[in-house]
């Protein structure tokens, strides 16, 4: 994965002094607003906006600045902002009083013509644009952003020592764009060879940014996961798992099942195929790279009117059957000797003592929310909606897998099912009556995040690893990287 991405140290002095300039500058903001008389929409713009982005830059540079610099352009659009309206509110007041410009020193006599004015806005849109750029990768040599930067605040300085007037204002100006200059010369590039987020990622996963268009266009046509739902059946022939259950079982993994050998091959495949841990949302596909986030209903007894709660279990591409046994045990214990109900049992009570119009409107901003990757992290945690496959067994239950929709509700791109244990017999390749053990199996997939040929793949694989369990036991030789 190409990426280039940006930080600021807090080790180094520059950081701590662009954050102190933008602070000193917010301070400025408020005495210029003491010292002159002024409406409320001007308050809002000319003291109020910079004051906060002034303060959030700050903020920004000492506390995300060392894994999230590049959130730092959102107070740097608003300071543009912020300079448009300084340019209009000088054209406003020169048009008003044209003798004014004669008493003006300096640049704003210019203010006077709309031309000049909108020839302003669009080189504070221009600096704004290439600082994001800067900031999400695209330009690489940062001595050119820093040399962009010092233009203007140069400019600010000699427009302050020449002003006779809003002294606060002009110096405050000053020292904004000046932090924006020295943040600047902090910038390091991150070279530890891992992904670093940036805008347009959600906290589940990273935005795939150079994926095939048609998935794009795709996600517009079937806006609903069960639009876009196909289901592949299959089959499993288990004399080799049952053969390997039987060997751990025997090694001390009493409670080992044919559960933890497919959900090891489950995360097996993704290591060789990490297609298959991306999903769909806010029409777009996201990647979770390490992050296999297995969720399962498991009920509290083995009768009807035993209660049924979700288990999500996150689990590494990297990891062994035994690791996944002792996760998933550990897990599923933890849930059963619970006297109270889970948190997932808590959050679904809540939610349902409230007014069905109520829980409407409720539910429509939790989708929204999800939609724009906003959904806070403990809900998404607990929500059996968002992860990167749910399974469920009917294997204890006695029946075949059932055909599962997808929610449009989350996340989730795979529900795999599977059916009970059943014998069959078959002619082997020389012709002799066998009898061969097979479990039924349903594939509910999301061709939004990958294509059908894609999924064939996977499931060779799957077989593969079934009929030689074994493989298992070590991790993968190599984890493949999904695209950027």
């Amino acid at each position: 994965m190409k990426q280039i991405r940006y930080y600021v140290s807090r080790k180094n002095p520059l950081s701590w002094l662009s954050a102190l300039m933008s602070l000193v500058a917010a301070v400025l903001f408020v005495l210029a607003a003491c010292k002159t008389e002024a409406s409320c929409h001007t308050v809002l713009l000319q003291t109020v906006l910079p004051t906060w982005c002034a303060v959030g830059f700050a903020l920004i540079v000492v506390l995300r600045g060392p894994k999230e610099f590049y959130r730092s352009t959102k107070p740097v659009f608003w300071g543009c902002v912020y300079f448009g309206a300084v340019a209009w509110d000088w054209y406003e007041r020169l048009s008003a009083q044209p003798s004014l410009a004669d008493t003006l020193s300096g640049g704003y006599q210019l203010f006077a013509s709309l031309r000049y004015v909108v020839v302003c806005w669009l080189l504070y849109l221009v600096i704004y644009v290439i600082y994001r750029m800067y900031l999400t990768g695209k330009f690489h040599r940062t001595y050119l952003l820093s040399a962009i930067l010092l233009v203007p605040t140069a400019i600010l300085a000699y427009d302050y020592l020449k002003a006779e007037t809003d002294h606060y204002a002009k110096l405050a100006n000053v020292l904004f764009v000046g932090s924006l200059f020295v943040a600047s010369l902090a910038m390091h590039r991150f070279n530890d060879g891992k992904y670093h987020n940036t805008w347009g990622d959600r906290k589940d996963g990273r935005r795939l940014r150079s994926i095939d268009p048609m998935n794009l266009v795709a996600g517009y046509i079937m806006p609903d996961r069960n639009d876009a739902c196909n289901s592949i059946q299959d089959k499993l022939e288990i004399s080799a798992i049952e053969r390997y259950i039987h060997k751990k079982r025997a090694e001390g993994l009493k409670d080992f099942g044919i559960t933890h050998v497919l959900l090891a091959a489950y995360v097996r495949c993704v290591s060789k195929y990490p297609g298959l841990n991306r999903f769909f949302s806010g029409q777009r596909v996201h990647q979770r790279d390490d992050d296999i986030s297995f969720v399962m209903a498991i009920k509290k007894e083995m009768s009807v009117d035993a209660p049924e709660t979700m288990i999500k279990l996150h689990l590494s591409r990297t990891d062994t059957a035994e690791d996944i046994y002792y996760k998933l045990n550990a897990l599923v214990e933890e849930v059963k000797n619970t006297p109270l109900d889970s948190s997932f049992d808590k959050l679904a009570g809540l939610l349902a003592s409230i007014p069905g119009l109520v829980l409407k409107f409720v539910v429509w901003v939790l989708k929204v929310l999800d939609y724009f990757g906003k959904l806070p992290t403990f809900l998404t945690e607990l929500s059996p909606f968002h992860g990167s496959v749910i399974f469920t067994s009917m294997g204890s239950l006695g029946i075949p897998p059932i055909v599962h929709h997808l929610y449009n509700f989350g996340n989730l791109p795979v529900f795999l099912a599977f059916g009970r244990k059943y014998r069959k017999t078959e002619l082997d390749s020389e012709g002799n009556a066998v009898t061969r053990r097979y479990v039924d199996m349903v594939l509910n997939t999301d061709e939004r995040t990958v294509d059908g040929f894609y999924y064939a793949a996977v499931l060779k694989q799957f077989h593969k690893l079934t009929r030689h369990p074994e493989q298992l036991d070590l991790p993968p030789e190599q984890v493949i990287e999904d695209i950027d």
